[in-house]
Formats: structure tokens, C-alpha cells, sequence
């Protein structure tokens, strides 16, 4: 079993940390929480002092961070130097290509092997270790850190070159806001007009309306149990998280000169809400800005 330190143990780098506990890593953790650091220790891994001294004797590193800017910070030059020859980088973080090319770059250029594996399934799937990975990379790469992938998720891709995990993975949440916002809108629709939401969230399953939003993570309260919109729209995928990958969307989309007009319109659906001081909660409780709370 490889030595694996973990960088930031946030709701998602904390529970993956204790999967790769489970299945019997030795796991060193960082992070600027005390809280999550206790987290680790009771999970049965090993705490540092500082990112740097968590992954000295690492065969493995991992990364979960809020931003681009924070993984340039941690992958630095003095950092990487310090990794053992033939360490293997893995950032789960979801940021811009342009970032991950460049940080996968310098690893190359001090010996180490890196791949982008941003991730989809949310803080339940973080927990009961069933994410997709979406790995950007080369196939060697790839293909070394999928024993490790396997250990904290179900479904694992490798989308192409170093950054390609990053825009597979914005464009999914592009698409996610999208038709998150249009299942808000048909069942606002319809409870104004007397239609029961359940009843109504049931006919669009069985019909050409159907989709993940309205099926897995309805909107609208009470209509599914588990859903963060029946708990208060707490403990899920946060609106300036939305926020923060609609955004890299858009830049994407100005890089390349290609047209998201239902991306930017859900980018500044997002903000209006988020600045209405509602950034923390999921970002299914969008309905609420379309139903006028």
C-alpha cells in the first residue's frame, strides 16, 4: 500500500480520506481546520503540521481545494522539489484547465507524475464512496492512480490530456445549474396552478421531460425525503460552489469563442441569489429565487 498525504479535508477531502482508511492506506491529512484534522485521527489516519511536511514521505498526493489559485499555491516549485522522484499527484479540486496544465507541467519538469481527477457526486457520495472521477491526464498516469480512485468512488473516466478532467467536469455542472433551474420553473409552474409537486415531479419521470434534478435532487421540498430540499437545503452542493464552476464555464466559453447563452444566463441566476446572502445553502433552493422568496 502506497504512503498517501491528503490536502484538505474539507465535507468532500474528509470522507474521501477515510475510504482510503478503510481500505487500508496510511493516510497523513492537512488541513487549516482543527476540526477536520481531528476528523482524520478518529477515522484512523495521521495529522502534520503543514502540507509540505504531510507529504515528504508520500508515494501519493492529494488534493481537494476550493480554487485554482489555492492548488498553484500548494503545487508550488519548492513544493514539488521536496516530493520523493516519481511521486504521484492527484487534484481533485474542480478549477480551470489553465491551471491544471500548468501545475501538471511543473511536476513533469521535477520528475512527478499528475493528473486532474475532479469529481462528481456531492458530499453523500464523498461519504459512502461512490464518486465519479473525471481524470485528465496521461494514460499511464491514469492508469497507476486508478487502484486509488477505486477506493473512494464507483464510476472513474479519463476524459484525455492534462486539464481535460477539469473541462469535462465544468461542462457537467453547466448542464446540472441548467436543468436544475428548468425543473424549478416546471414545478413552480404547475403548483401555482394547483398541481401537486410530487404528482406532477412523478409525470415528468415518466415522461420526455425527465432528469437527474427532478429525479435524484428535487427542488422542492417534501418531494423527496433525502433530497437537501426536504432538511432545509443544508448539506449538499453549496450556491457559491455553483457559482464558482458556472463561472469557469463562461471563462472556458470566452477561450474558445464557443456560445453558452443558457450557461450564462444560469451563471447570473446564481449570483443574484448568491448575493442575496443565500451562498451556503444547496444549490437546488434556486427555486426559491424563481418562486419570489
Amino acid at each position: 500500500m502506497p504512503n498517501i498525504a491528503f490536502i484538505g479535508l474539507g465535507n468532500m477531502g474528509g470522507p474521501m480520506a477515510a475510504n482510503l482508511i478503510k481500505k487500508g492506506h496510511n493516510v497523513t491529512g492537512f488541513d487549516l481546520s482543527d476540526t477536520a484534522l481531528g476528523a482524520l485521527v478518529s477515522a484512523g489516519g495521521q495529522t502534520s503540521v503543514s502540507a509540505s511536511e504531510a507529504s515528504k514521505n508520500a508515494d501519493v498526493v492529494i488534493s481537494m481545494l476550493p480554487s485554482g489559485k489555492h492548488v498553484a499555491e500548494l503545487y508550488s516549485e519548492e513544493f514539488i522539489s521536496n516530493l520523493k522522484p516519481n511521486t504521484l499527484l492527484i487534484d481533485s479540486s474542480t478549477i480551470d484547465a489553465v491551471t491544471a496544465r500548468a501545475v501538471a507541467q511543473l511536476a513533469a519538469s521535477k520528475g512527478c507524475k499528475m493528473i486532474d481527477a475532479p469529481v462528481s457526486g456531492g458530499t453523500s457520495g464523498a461519504q459512502a464512496g461512490t464518486l465519479t472521477f473525471i481524470v485528465g491526464g496521461k494514460t499511464e498516469d491514469y492508469e497507476k492512480a486508478r487502484p486509488i480512485l477505486k477506493c473512494m468512488g464507483q464510476n472513474i473516466f479519463h476524459a484525455g490530456d492534462s486539464g481535460a478532467g477539469q473541462v469535462a467536469k465544468i461542462c457537467n455542472n453547466m448542464l446540472l445549474a441548467i436543468h436544475m433551474i428548468g425543473t424549478s420553473e416546471a414545478i413552480n409552474l404547475g403548483t401555482r396552478h394547483g398541481l401537486d409537486p410530487k404528482t406532477l415531479s412523478e409525470i415528468m419521470q415518466k415522461s420526455s421531460g425527465r432528469n437527474w434534478s427532478l429525479e435524484v435532487y428535487n427542488p422542492y421540498p417534501g418531494v423527496l425525503e433525502n433530497a437537501p430540499a426536504s432538511r432545509e437545503y443544508t448539506g449538499g452542493f453549496a450556491v457559491d460552489l455553483m457559482t464558482k464552476d458556472l463561472g469557469l464555464a463562461a471563462e472556458a466559453g470566452l477561450e474558445t469563442r464557443t456560445s453558452t447563452p443558457l450557461g450564462n444566463a444560469a451563471l447570473n441566476l446564481y449570483r443574484i441569489w448568491s448575493e442575496a446572502g443565500n451562498g451556503t445553502v444547496d444549490f437546488s433552493s434556486i427555486i426559491q429565487l424563481l418562486n419570489g422568496k
